[in-house]
């Protein structure tokens, strides 16, 4: 640059342009990290400057700049572009780069009306400076961009109207932890609060959006999922879509069982009226989620749940089809089909399925999630019976029309109702699964809503978070860590507020937790197996005993200070049954594992004090929370070296973790042949999660003669499934967004005999 460039800084004074200035910041920025090249980024600055640029625009390009760097060969411009971030954020926050003292900090935000001020009732100003003392600014420095991008987004307290910024990190994990452990023993507490702060700000226990954004401020509603269950009348049909937008604007993802709701046709109030079937309702509930946006966090979403068997199927399944019109489409929400072992049977014998409306048949509808015997018996009884309503199709064409409408949209999802049921927390005959949540892995008991204040009612509400398997180098790790977890949750469900009676009869009776994991696929590289070859069969096994082993032992350890949940006796665990006892022993065929701890030691103690929590584990997508850690999603197989994905904060590019050591280690999603590695690991992990796994499947039209994944491969992946007493299908993923099924009408001939061993379940 050869003319004199001014500058307007913060003040708005104006100065001649420092590159100096802007070298040091880069240089502070790019401490400890390899193939980093401040020239460049200069360079690429010259290009953005003019004359009388202000000081914050010159920082934001520098942050894009970097960010644009980022890439598979120099992994590391994805920690100098989140320092940046980091430095902004400060400067909004405090006005400077250094943070002030903790205690100063808290009190001029309650003023503000932004944090919740019963932390100063709880907490002397020496223990405040006892937490600013163990608070390590320098882990702000650890995230990577997409990480520092999303709390800047989501999770940092800040006005969501103008943009103002109240705290940065640190400020946030030392805030969560003291305000959960607020309730502890002065002689105990601090010991937990450094102990849990110290693990969520090192990324070994992730946190979800709901506890990230909220614990602190004067909103006190942290669930994750909520479950309603809608009855076949208006009352409930406007209750529940009441709940839903109480729900939607305190940032919970929303699972709603509709399946009652009686079809097209049925008589009303005698014969007075004819129904207009569920269509109308299922709208009414996608108006009520679309409402709101969550508090500008994310938006509404939530998930519909029908019998595979609903005399409206046909119309049902293809709500979410491009083709139609908009009076019989509703495209904007999500749908899960039950289907249990007799409807897979029919499949398998090319047999037919009847359809019912369920208003037709109560004691059917009831019995297919309490006793599946007595579902075998009834509906066979009502198939015979003359003057009920019926329709018979082909189950091939049926289950044909399922796939197709998953293939075409990947989000008509799977859920097995008897495998939720007998493999369940809970005793089916008194507290039946009657469906799951948004993301399918959390497996809850839940009782009509015949109004907003039912007594009676039971809306299903489970709190999250997760290990990061990344950060585990033993996996005795996982007893502190469960202790940590499981007391921290458990906090919480006191500490928060319920919106409604029937949440709260649930959260407190139950204390239902969903405790799950983050960077499974940088777990499976690190220890040199993979999804697809079976090599990851035996740590998998024996990984997933140890999640489920200590965090029943710390629940267990809970309930012997606390005493067990008041709903105890409903669970399967209260009569000293545990997922080892009743999961689907076809999975033992798959590893060689021997069973590593003392659960016949730890039966006898859960028969004796109980457990504080009704479920300890679920298996969540933690697509953002992923992100905040640097880590891999969930159990998910990661698509590409590099993500790039696209938010209202811009294109996150993140790299996974330990690339320049690990690349040739990592599996990646389009590389895996087929689904059957990964089927094999999630069956393995449902032996021991005691709710539910968000299980996605995945298809690369190429790898299929014609271009086309044929309907008998996709049928065959869903048996695999259930074969492996798997409960939940979550996303089918094809790649390139291609929607390429291959028709075939006859899948399996009647009364043939089928040889795959995929179909016998």
């Amino acid at each position: 640059m050869n003319k004199t460039i001014f500058v307007i800084k913060k003040n708005g004074n104006n100065e001649i342009l420092n590159l100096q200035k802007i070298y040091i910041v880069l240089s502070y920025a790019s401490q400890n990290l390899n193939n980093i090249s401040i020239k460049k980024i200069i360079n690429k600055l010259h290009l953005h400057i003019y004359n009388n640029i202000s000081t914050t625009i010159i920082h934001d390009i520098l942050i894009k700049i970097t960010a644009d760097l980022i890439s598979e060969k120099y992994p590391n411009y994805q920690y100098i572009a989140a320092r940046l971030v980091i430095f902004n954020l400060r400067k909004k926050a405090y006005g400077q780069f250094v943070p002030p003292n903790l205690y100063n900090h808290v009190k001029n935000i309650i003023k503000l009306n932004k944090y919740d001020p019963i932390i100063l009732k709880y907490y002397s100003k020496e223990e405040f400076q006892y937490m600013n003392d163990i608070l390590d600014h320098n882990r702000d420095m650890l995230f990577s961009y997409a990480a520092a991008k999303q709390l800047e987004g989501k999770y940092l307290l800040q006005d969501r109207v103008t943009g103002q910024i109240y705290e940065s990190a640190q400020f946030l994990y030392i805030l969560i932890s003291a305000y959960l452990f607020a309730k502890y023993n002065t002689n105990i507490r601090m010991y937990y609060i450094k102990k849990f702060y110290n693990a969520i700000s090192t990324f070994k226990i992730s946190l979800p959006t709901p506890i990230m954004s909220g614990v602190r401020t004067p909103t006190k509603q942290f669930s994750s999922c909520i479950l309603i269950e809608c009855d076949d009348s208006i009352d409930s049909i406007n209750a529940t879509a009441s709940v839903i937008m109480k729900y939607v604007s305190q940032k919970a993802g929303i699972g709603i069982n509709a399946g009652r709701i009686r079809a097209v046709g049925s008589p009303i109030r005698n014969g007075e009226a004819y129904h207009t079937g569920c269509i109308p309702f299922f709208k009414h509930f996608q108006t009520a989620i679309k409402s709101c946006s969550q508090g500008g966090v994310r938006g509404g979403a939530g998930t519909l749940f029908y019998p595979l068997w609903h005399f409206e199927i046909m119309n049902l399944l293809v709500l979410k089809n491009n083709r139609g019109i908009d009076s019989n489409r509703i495209r904007h929400i999500d749908y899960g089909v039950q289907i249990n072992k007799l409807l897979y049977q029919r499949l398998i014998n090319g047999d037919n399925i009847t359809l019912f409306s369920p208003s037709d048949v109560p004691d059917l509808y009831e019995a297919f999630f309490k006793d599946q015997h007595t579902f075998a018996t009834l509906y066979k009884y009502y198939e015979n019976k003359k003057n009920i309503r019926k329709k018979n199709i082909s189950a091939i064409n049926l289950f044909t029309l399922m796939m197709q409408e998953r293939t075409s949209t990947g989000r008509i999802y799977i859920q097995n109702v008897d495998h939720c049921n007998t493999h369940s927390a809970f005793n089916a005959k008194i507290a039946p699964i009657k469906q799951s949540n948004l993301c399918l892995e959390v497996t809850l008991p839940t009782k009509i809503l015949n109004n907003v204040n039912d007594p009676e009612g039971e809306i299903g509400l489970c709190t999250l978070a997760a290990f990061n398997l990344g950060s585990i180098k033993d996996l005795n790790e996982l007893q502190s860590l469960s202790d940590l977890i499981v007391r921290a949750l458990n906090c919480l469900l006191d500490y928060q507020s319920y919106l409604l009676p029937a949440a709260k009869k649930s959260a407190l009776g139950r204390r239902s937790l969903g405790i799950g994991v983050i960077n499974f696929a940088y777990y499976l590289a690190k220890n040199n197996v993979k999804y697809s070859d079976y090599s990851a069969n035996n740590l998998t096994h024996k990984t997933f005993e140890a999640i489920q082993y200590f965090l029943l032992k710390a629940s267990n350890n809970l309930a012997k200070q606390e005493g067990p949940c008041p709903l105890f006796k409903e669970t399967n665990y209260y009569h000293g049954i545990l997922p080892i006892d009743h999961y689907k022993k076809s999975v033992d065929n798959l590893h060689t594992e021997c069973l590593h701890y003392n659960w016949e030691k730890l039966r006898k103690n859960i028969k004796k004090y109980g457990l504080r929590n009704s479920t300890l584990s679920a298996l969540m997508p933690s697509e953002t929370s992923s992100q905040i850690s640097n880590a891999t999603n969930g159990i998910e197989p990661p698509r590409g070296f590099m993500s790039i994905k696209t938010s209202k904060n811009g294109i996150l590019k993140q790299i996974v973790p330990e690339f320049d050591l690990l690349k040739d280690k990592y599996e990646l999603l389009w590389d895996i042949p087929h689904n059957y590695g990964y089927l094999q690991l999630v069956g393995l992990m449902q032996k021991f999660i005691d709710q539910s796994i968000s299980t996605n499947l995945n298809y690369d039209p190429k790898r299929f003669k014609y271009d086309k994944i044929p309907v008998q491969q996709l049928l065959k992946d869903i048996l695999i499934a259930y074969k492996l007493g798997i409960k939940t299908l979550y996303y089918q993923n094809t790649r390139d967004g291609a929607q390429n099924i291959k028709d075939q009408n006859i899948l399996f001939q009647k009364n043939s005999h089928c040889t795959d061993d995929s179909c016998t379940i």
